[in-house]
């Protein structure tokens, strides 16, 4: 149905987790993986060969921000956005729907599409399913993503079924506006299952969306407010209707509590600009828990951030360094931070896709959740 050379095989499971790859023209996403968020075409604070460096097969690009700078059109013209932004591997590109609701003033949603006013000046635009493959096309990126509508929880549960039914009805047509595009080999376009946090109204998208076809499936909605119990419930009530031999990715989330859990789920991709935004404000990711590198108590510590990681950061500086940099607003302090915390998420990846394939998964969590946890 779509590019031959699109894949995703399973090579490990233990209980709902899996260990796999997903094959792109552009290469494999070892698989559960973790996309840092390149908003604008970059991952705020990091070189790319930093990103690449630290682990990631795969970034992820906003289609809202890009179609509103500097331009879909534009990127095409200057040869796409791997080549735009210096990065030749696997991206994937969301709809541009959830920042659309999210972000943007005076939007209206119809059966075409939505129409909005941009946070930038205040210009106005429109946003249809075909309109959104369109943009995703012209940055010529390996996963497009379907136009859905995400609404903000908590929600009605009418609110949430009419969001889910015309979320439908737009996979669809993105699909159909996907396949008429002639996408090149090795492009893929994924729909998104939505329904709040009601799991039969989960079932009814998951399923819906089975009968259209996709080479992936997303999970929206969730991380936006519910608690982490609930979010997990609903994972495990959406994941057992979507297809075995097709990658599940979980849009925008999350913490690493959050993607521990939801691997254990049956999980398979994530993105979050959490690691990025976190760096950038002075928390850093370990193995011991978080911390907060503008604490005075590091103001003279010799040691790195963690001691078990590998990254620029604790290999070559002292956390005295690092809080220094933050504290002075030093812009090295911002790069130094983000690569650690990439890193992080990073290894925490590693060490999940080998606790499946082990079959150890149960004992890596519960060695995760008391701090030992060997990543």
């Amino acid at each position: 149905m779509t590019a031959v050379d699109f894949g995703f095989s399973v090579e490990a499971r233990d209980g709902m987790a899996r260990a796999g790859h997903v094959r792109t023209a552009r290469g494999v996403i070892r698989t559960p993986a973790f996309m840092p968020v390149g908003t604008a075409a970059t991952v705020k604070a990091a070189w790319p060969e930093t990103v690449r460096k630290a682990g990631a097969d795969i970034l992820l690009g906003n289609t809202y921000h890009l179609m509103l700078r500097p331009g879909a059109e534009r990127v095409a013209r200057l040869g796409g956005l791997h080549k735009f932004m210096n990065w030749p591997h696997p991206i994937l590109t969301d709809s541009g729907g959830f920042q659309v609701m999210s972000l943007s003033s005076l939007r209206k949603i119809t059966e075409e599409g939505v129409t909005f006013r941009s946070h930038h000046d205040g210009s106005s635009h429109a946003m249809s399913p075909e309109r959104s493959i369109e943009i995703q096309r012209l940055l010529d990126s390996d996963i497009a993503m379907q136009l859905d509508e995400c609404v903000a929880l908590p929600a009605s549960r009418d609110e949430t079924a009419r969001a889910m039914e015309l979320s439908l009805r737009w996979a669809r047509r993105s699909k159909d506006a996907f396949l008429a595009s002639a996408p090149p080999p090795g492009r893929a376009i994924f729909g998104i299952v939505q329904g709040g946090t009601e799991f039969d109204l989960r079932r009814a998208s998951a399923e819906g969306l089975v009968e259209i076809g996709f080479p992936g499936y997303a999970l929206g909605g969730l991380a936006v407010g519910e608690p982490q119990p609930v979010m997990f419930e609903t994972i495990a009530a959406t994941t057992p209707h979507l297809p075995q031999d097709r990658p599940r990715y979980l849009m925008g989330v999350g913490k690493p509590s959050d993607i521990v859990g939801a691997v254990a789920r049956g999980i398979d991709m994530f993105d979050c600009v959490i690691p990025t935004r976190s760096g950038r404000n002075g928390q850093a990711f370990t193995r011991q828990g978080t911390l907060n590198i503008r604490n005075a108590k590091h103001a003279e510590d010799q040691g790195p951030l963690d001691s078990r990681c590998h990254c620029p950061a604790c290999r070559d500086y002292s956390r005295a360094y690092i809080h220094h940099l933050v504290k002075s607003q030093e812009i090295l302090g911002a790069m130094l931070m983000t690569a650690h915390n990439l890193t992080y998420y990073q290894d925490l990846m590693v060490g999940l896709r080998s606790a499946i394939r082990r079959g150890r998964l149960a004992a890596f969590v519960e060695a995760f959740e008391a701090g030992g946890a060997d990543y």
